[in-house]
């Protein structure tokens, strides 16, 4: 993600051979887990530490405190949320809008229910971070490649594309978190998703799509 956190959230060295990306994603998954079984609250750099199987020193190398080893793992998440969101929406480049529409929805909903519990956690894990600078990067990539979807449909006429795109994403993007802080079932959860792509496509077409 093209963010430049906070210095406080920075971590100290970034993984570069092969060994040090092992060590980093073992980090990540060992704080997905406390955050899991342990709750934000009880989640220590010593606690990932250990379920991660590397020495304190280690940790310390990577990540200065518990809020920097949050950002990170955040960071990450979100880069690859954006990246699944802009490949559906390249491949999707000159379809018909129903199609553009079931993709963004249907890819950014997998990507959120694929593993919801983890979804929650880090949903909660922000609370205490300052992540502005992760948010506006997010948003930067989702508006450009889910833009140049739109702007490539055959009967694509938006007397204001940017204002069309920001309304589509904060409505599928504020559907989906409050399904999850709902804590719906899944069979609701999937009638609702169902209406989106409707509601979605309705709003395309009242407005130029």
């Amino acid at each position: 993600m093209d963010a430049t956190p906070p210095r406080h959230l920075n971590t100290r060295k970034k993984p570069r051979q092969a060994r040090s990306v092992t060590t980093v994603e073992a980090i990540f998954e060992a704080t997905i887990q406390v955050l899991l079984s342990e709750g934000i609250h009880r989640l220590t750099t010593t606690r990932v530490a250990e379920r991660a199987g590397v020495s304190v020193g280690t940790m310390y190398q990577y990540f200065p405190h518990k809020q920097a080893l949050l950002y990170a793992l955040n960071e990450r998440y979100l880069d690859l949320l954006a990246e699944r969101v802009e490949q559906a929406c390249r491949a999707h480049h000159g379809a018909v809008k129903e199609s553009m529409v079931e993709a963004l929805v249907t890819t950014y909903w997998q990507a959120k229910t694929e593993r919801s519990d983890v979804t929650r956690a880090l949903y909660n894990s922000v609370v205490e971070l300052d992540n502005q600078a992760l948010i506006d990067a997010f948003a930067k990539r989702m508006d450009a490649a889910t833009s140049a979807m739109l702007k490539s449909a055959p009967d694509a006429d938006y007397a204001n594309i940017d204002l069309v795109n920001v309304t589509l994403l904060s409505v599928i993007f504020g559907t989906v978190r409050n399904v999850f802080e709902r804590n719906l079932p899944g069979s609701e959860q999937e009638a609702i998703r169902r209406e989106l792509v409707t509601m979605c496509l309705g709003y395309l077409k009242t407005s130029g799509g």
